[in-house]
Parts: C-alpha cells; structure tokens; sequence
C-alpha cells in the first residue's frame, strides 16, 4: 500500500529537482538572471541548493521502497 505514494512522491521529487537544475544551469551559462531583484550569485545557489536537495529527497524515496 505504501509503494504508490513513494514511487510517485520520488518521481516527482527527482524530476522537479532534475529540472530545476537544468533551468538553474542553462541561466548562469546564458548570464541571465535566475530570479528577478535578487543578487545573481545568491539566486544561483539557492536553486542549486534546493534542486541538490529535491533529488536527494526523490532518491531517498524511490530507495524506501
């Protein structure tokens, strides 16, 4: 029973994360800001940070299993 929700709570965790990172690095690479009024530096790693942390977050669930 408890297999549905981890597998689908991991997926989507892994692919936010994995998709945020993508975004995350195609702007840095561009030079184009990740968030509006925000140091540029900062914005960065903030997203680098949480889209570390949400593909963590989907690999610890999809190891649950």
């Amino acid at each position: 029973m408890e297999r549905g929700p981890a597998i689908f709570a991991g997926v989507v965790f892994a692919l936010f994360g994995s998709g945020l990172l993508a975004w995350t690095t195609v702007r840095v690479r561009q030079r184009r800001p990740v968030a509006q009024g925000v140091s540029p530096v900062a914005s960065a790693t903030l997203a680098g940070l949480v889209s570390v942390i949400t593909l963590t977050l989907g690999t610890w669930c999809l190891t649950r299993l």
